[in-house]
């Protein structure tokens, strides 16, 4: 049953044609049962209204058009009511389910004065039907054609609305596709932050730690087996921020308790410093204001840029530098201040983004500074070194 339903929404012209056919052979039968030159004259209305049937769902307006035609024809040359003329009706229902309003509201017109022009051609006056009489057939033959009209716009007022929760549901799911793609990238940016936070950070210490030990190694055993032991913890620290953050990329898995460690935070600053420390950077560590809860994003963010700006003064400070930390609590901000005394970074590293890899540390932050909406400046200090001032806004987490 579907496939057929399926074949006549396929092939409309078609079908209508098969409605034609049909009425040609009732509307034959009309013709036949006339006379002399009347048989002449309803062939080409019975002919043309078929044709209307026919074509109807192709051409509705053009059909119309000739509707109107074979009904002037039909009352100039007095051809009298006959099957075929259901057309009318059909026609009428068609423009109106259409789109085109002029058409839709010329079939109204045609449709509630065809009815009266009909019984003005060919109403047989009589004394006893008074004019209320006439007036009520009038109203009776005009009804079908009104309510034809009716069923047709009610259509095309479906239609529309059908088409309208289509527009609005491809829309939706173009919007849903378009911010599930700004979610990924914006996923993979973050991942790609992490990532270049955690690895750029520990294995900095780890070759720091590596190449003292190589230096001391046969001098100093004492201090190379204490560098070997850094490096395996921030191996291992590096290991377990990797299987955190490997763990969020897993789909429809819950991490077992304690298997991931918990995001960073300014809480854990006092660690970093040390493991920094150790690393062979000194680090001057202050806390300024009265320290609070902050939220979970704010504080992953404050705990890596601290992170990534000695990793870079390590990297790109020389010998003998040393480093500033200065964590301030405001009303509505936490101020980040972090400078070193080095030989600061070369200007397209903290301008234009580097290249090869370069210059990525300070693109993720400040991509995660606009993230909680805070603001960023870095560059060189006026009497040398490298300065980092990052505020971030306090908002509450909702």
């Amino acid at each position: 049953m579907q496939r057929l339903y399926d074949f006549f929404r396929r092939h409309p012209t078609g079908v209508d044609t098969f409605w034609a056919v049909l009425l040609l052979a009732f509307n034959g039968l009309w013709v036949l049962s006339l006379e002399g030159t009347a048989t002449i004259v309803a062939i080409p209305v019975t002919l043309g209204l078929c044709a209307v049937i026919a074509l109807r769902r192709k051409w509705p307006e053009w059909m119309l058009l000739l509707t109107v035609l074979i009904g002037l024809f039909q009352l100039i040359f007095h051809v009298s009511f006959n099957p075929g003329d259901f057309a009318m009706l059909v026609i009428v229902y068609t423009v109106a389910s259409g789109t085109t309003r002029w058409a839709s509201r010329f079939a109204l017109t045609g449709a509630c004065l065809a009815p009266s022009l009909f019984l003005m051609r060919f109403g047989e006056p009589t004394p006893q039907r008074s004019p209320w009489a006439t007036a009520f057939v009038a109203v009776l033959l005009t009804v079908p054609f009104v309510l034809a009209w009716v069923l047709g716009d009610s259509v095309r007022t479906r239609r529309a609305y059908w088409a309208q929760l289509q527009e609005k549901a491809d829309r939706l799911e173009k919007e849903r596709e378009a911010q599930a793609r700004i979610a990924v990238a914006a996923e993979r940016a973050r991942i790609a932050r992490e990532l270049h936070d955690v690895v750029a950070h520990n294995v900095s210490v780890m070759v720091v730690q590596a190449d003292g030990a190589a230096y001391v190694l046969d001098s100093a055993p004492d201090q190379t087996r204490q560098a070997l032991e850094t490096i395996s913890g921030t191996g291992r620290q590096a290991l377990a921020e990797m299987r955190r953050l490997l763990g969020v990329l897993r789909t429809g898995e819950q991490p077992e308790s304690g298997e991931y460690v918990p995001q960073p935070g300014v809480e854990q600053l006092t660690d970093l410093i040390d493991q920094v420390r150790g690393a062979g950077l000194p680090v001057d560590f202050r806390v300024d204001g009265t320290p609070r809860p902050l939220p979970s994003g704010v504080a992953l963010t404050a705990y890596r840029i601290v992170q990534e700006a000695l990793t870079n003064t390590r990297k790109h400070g020389g010998p003998d530098v040393g480093a500033t930390v200065r964590l301030t609590y405001g009303d509505a901000e936490l101020e980040l201040l972090i400078e070193d005394d080095g030989r600061g970074a070369q200007r397209e590293l903290y301008e234009e983004g580097g290249a090869d890899g370069l210059g990525h540390g300070l693109i993720g932050m400040r991509e995660r500074v606009g993230m909680v909406g805070g603001s960023l400046e870095a560059g060189p200090c006026d009497g040398g070194g490298f300065r980092i001032d990052a505020v971030l806004p306090l908002r509450p987490e909702r």
